[in-house]
């Protein structure tokens, strides 16, 4: 392994000849931040004592699941060995990204700015489905692809197998696959040589007006918002007027400087170089992902193409427990929203819950990881209520209306409800072919192909409805598979389809909160499930509360809470029937007028179990 010093010096003013951009991306759990932990102690920029294990991971969430949330963009030196260059020390900037379908929006950015990529494979489980969705995003990009299989220290590691799938899918030799272990840092020296070698260099114009795309951005509480960019044209320089160009609003260059991993400030950015800005502002809306930075006098007139804006795939409320903590629920989700730009939101009220926000989400991992980071973060208590998607609903007279919350379904005569579809990619050893045709097929799916990788591994691909998959999908494709396949989706249009919405009454009156939109055929089952649930967790009142599920004005399930019954016949001992009769009467008219007069009270620990149990267990076993 070559060892490089790690005060090698780095040129004052880089060659944009001497700096290489790349990403590492694999699926879940195949040693993307190990890796990236080996190339920090291999390089020499983290000190061996301040080094721990995930290192760029740095919020506790990520720490405790042992998953990537957020990219991390981290500049290293590197002087390659014989063969890879000419001794000449190069500039790494390298982005390590998250794994999770949930959160590819943050792997399509990462990609934007970056010329090549590590696509990392596990040398014992082999090609996952999420593998393959970012090998296609990468090549998407045109970006110079490095194939490496990790984890070859292991006793169940593959290599000879694995590299030949992997070679047959990029279309390369098996040779030409790395092999290296970021555990113990075997092949990691190797791989960096690699990457000087068959990585180009990044392309721009020194001389044009300053064009830096905003990739990524942070709030901090002291500094206001930190700024991730990629220079790719021209110079930014420290102190200089700067200008946002989708928003034309312009601010003073504070600080600027590069990550390596630490803030380290510098006099400015050239081309091809990958560093922050800070301009003292702390209005998160001013710094937009996907954003061109120039100079205010004489910029550039064209801005750089930017990101597709992510489109969020699951909606649910989040409500505070305490109606007075809704403006600092507001300002979290402001904040919140910098830092994850895929957040999308909107205010909204419940009848049973009050204020809140309509909350749009990548997946359920995406929802838990932002609901937890709201608690938190910001100290606050809320209410999920159950994920649903967006449905467009045709009605007979023309109009069309788009549903992002079961309330907004609208009564009268429907002509055609729009479902999202998703086309999924499964992965699994053929032996369990079988049983995932049969899971698909019960959650309406249509079966668009097949192939075998190698002679025991298998890709399935389905067109899916997205409601069928964000629940327990992921739950019951594991437990028939014994853990083994694996799953990737991406939306892929709509179709239309026999839904229906589901009411939930108490005493006769809507509760807006159980609402949900869900197919024909599963409308019982959800109205006999919800109403048992309720039953159990609604405390029994002076007089009986009936609850209904209704599709429309049809009554489809029913169960009831009785009555707590006071026994107003214990102090009457003795004498005739009458007087005994008299006092059950008497009850019977307190009863009667009670059960006019009477609200049903659903306490909020009801609201929430019966909420979270019905989406919330889902979402905790989708992390893989």
């Amino acid at each position: 392994m070559p060892a490089t010093p790690s005060n090698v010096p780095e040129p004052s003013r880089t060659d944009p000849a001497q700096i290489r951009n790349f990403c590492i991306i694999a699926h879940i759990d195949h040693g993307k931040s190990t890796l990236a932990d080996r190339m920090l102690q291999i390089t020499g920029i983290v000190e061996e004592r301040q080094m721990r294990a995930q290192y760029l991971d740095r919020m506790d969430i990520e720490r405790e699941r042992g998953i990537t949330i957020k990219s991390q963009a981290v500049r290293m030196p590197w002087a390659p060995s014989d063969g890879g260059g000419d001794g000449t020390t190069h500039i790494l900037n390298m982005i390590d990204t998250p794994g999770h379908v949930d959160f590819t929006y943050e792997v399509s950015r990462s990609l934007a700015a970056c010329e090549g990529c590590i696509l990392l494979v596990d040398a014992a489980q082999g090609i996952e489905a999420q593998t393959l969705a970012n090998l296609y995003l990468a090549m998407e990009h045109d970006l110079v692809i490095i194939p490496v299989l990790n984890k070859i220290d292991l006793p169940a590691a593959q290599p000879e197998k694995f590299a030949a799938e992997l070679a047959h899918l990029i279309g390369c030799e098996p040779e030409d696959v790395h092999r290296v272990s970021a555990k113990t840092g075997e092949g990691v020296g190797e791989l960096l040589d690699e990457v000087v070698r068959q990585v180009p260099a990044p392309v721009g114009v020194a001389d044009s007006p300053a064009r830096a795309m905003i990739f990524d951005s942070v709030y901090d509480a002291y500094r206001g918002v930190v700024t991730y960019v990629k220079v790719v044209d021209g110079q930014l320089s420290r102190r200089e007027r700067i200008r946002m160009m989708s928003t034309d609003a312009t601010h003073e260059l504070l600080e600027i400087g590069t990550n390596s991993p630490e803030m380290t400030p510098a006099d400015g950015l050239g081309v091809g170089e990958v560093g922050y800005l800070i301009t003292g502002v702390k209005d998160v809306r001013q710094s937009k992902v996907g954003d061109t930075v120039t100079q205010q006098n004489k910029g550039a007139a064209e801005p750089l193409s930017g990101y597709k804006d992510p489109k969020p795939m699951v909606f649910s409320g989040l409500y505070p427990l305490d109606g007075s903590d809704y403006p600092l629920l507001r300002d979290a989700l402001d904040k919140l929203r910098l830092n994850d730009a895929a957040l999308v939101y909107e205010p909204e009220t419940s009848a049973a819950l009050g204020f809140g926000f309509r909350v749009g989400f990548l997946g359920l991992l995406h929802l838990e990881v932002i609901r937890e980071r709201l608690e938190r973060e910001f100290g606050l208590d809320l209410i999920a209520t159950a994920p649903n998607v967006v449905y467009r609903v045709d009605m007979e007279d023309g109009t069309q209306h788009t549903v992002t919350n079961p309330t907004e379904f609208p009564t009268g005569k429907i002509d055609k409800v729009h479902e999202p579809m998703v086309r999924a990619t499964l992965l699994a050893p053929s032996e369990f072919v079988g049983a995932i045709m049969e899971l698909c097929q019960a959650r309406r799916g249509n079966l668009q192909g097949m192939d075998y990788l190698s002679e025991d591994r298998v890709e399935l691909r389905y067109t899916l409805p997205l409601a069928e998959i964000v629940f327990d999908f992921f739950d019951a494709l594991k437990s028939k598979t014994r853990g083994y396949a694996s799953l990737d989706y991406e939306p892929s249009g709509e179709q239309a389809s026999d839904l229906v919405k589901v009411d939930i009454l108490l005493q006769g009156d809507k509760v807006d909160a159980f609402s949900a939109i869900v197919h024909k055929d599963k409308a019982y089952s959800y109205g006999v499930r919800m109403a048992g649930r309720l039953r159990e967790l609604i405390p029994r009142q002076q007089f009986e509360v009936p609850i209904q599920a209704a599709v429309g004005s049809r009554v489809i399930a029913r169960e009831t809470v009785r009555a707590i019954r006071k026994d107003v016949l214990a102090k009457c001992y003795g004498g005739d029937i009458s007087r005994k009769r008299k006092l059950l009467e008497k009850q019977k008219e307190g009863k009667k007028r009670m059960k006019v007069v009477g609200r049903v009270e659903v306490p909020q620990e009801a609201f929430i179990a019966a909420l979270s149990s019905d989406g919330e267990g889902d979402g905790k076993t989708a992390k893989k």
